[in-house]
């Protein structure tokens, strides 16, 4: 992928079909599937498909609101120090500087509808993500585009 296929700008009309991503962008980030569903300058919604066993360590967002829809199994959540479980139908809401992480615990694969607002520079950093199979590398990148990683060992159970 590259920054050339970043929406800027409102957000166009259309349709973003079912198993694909908006301009076929999808991306593979440590055993994680995401499917661009829509990209503005003003937000940005991702599908995903994580595997068990898989999930993202906790970190913040300081300029971007998160929120999750849970579409399928349930997802073991980091908020703000205290640890919960969210299922299909639930949302999950991650104001922006609130400590989150998340995890598919469970024994079946786990999909969410993932957006944030502002959009910021996330789609940017999911194309230097694809394919990328460093986990110190991935934190690296994540911090010039606005994600920081907490310090290994900071969250019990993480």
């Amino acid at each position: 992928m590259t920054g050339d296929e970043i929406v800027l700008g409102p957000l166009p009309k259309g349709i973003t079909r079912a198993k694909e991503g908006m301009r076929k962008r999808v991306w593979n980030v440590l055993g994680h599937t995401y499917w661009m569903k829509a990209g503005s300058e003003s937000s940005f919604a991702f599908e995903t498909f994580d595997p068990p066993g898989t999930g993202v360590p906790p970190h913040v967002h300081p300029t971007q609101d998160e929120h999750i829809y849970v579409l399928e199994g349930v997802f073991t959540l980091y908020l703000d120090g205290e640890w919960t479980t969210a299922g299909p139908g639930d949302t999950v809401l991650m104001p922006r500087n609130l400590p989150h992480a998340y995890y598919n615990r469970s024994e079946g694969p786990t999909r969410g509808l993932f957006w944030v607002s502002p959009a910021g520079r996330l789609a940017a950093l999911f194309d230097q993500l694809h394919d990328l199979t460093d986990p110190d590398e991935v934190v690296r990148r994540s911090a010039e585009h606005d994600v920081h990683f907490l310090p290994p060992g900071s969250v019990e159970g993480a």
